[in-house]
């Protein structure tokens, strides 16, 4: 399980990205560089990392759940993912 102040970082980035969204857009066409330059480092979008929404963790991240394999394959034999149910055969 990741630690708290790296999910806290994480999620402070998303925040810096959505506030800056438009304002990049609007520089990236105007072709200001030295504008984009200015804004701050982490509202790119290039600097997000998947994490698991759960347990944070960074590697084995499905986007179409947004958690990571392990959180899921949990989730899924408890039940608590709707649609998904374990495969035996």
């Amino acid at each position: 399980m990741a630690r708290e102040s790296i999910k806290a970082r994480e999620r402070k980035r998303e925040k810096l990205v959505a506030r800056y969204a438009e304002k990049r857009k609007a520089l990236k066409e105007a072709g200001d560089y030295v504008g984009l330059d200015k804004l701050p480092r982490n509202s790119s979008r290039v600097r997000l990392h998947n994490r698991c929404k759960m347990t944070g963790r960074p590697k084995g991240y499905m986007r179409r759940f947004g958690i990571s394999r392990v959180t899921f394959r949990e989730m899924a034999s408890q039940g608590k993912i709707p649609g998904v149910t374990k495969a035996s055969w």
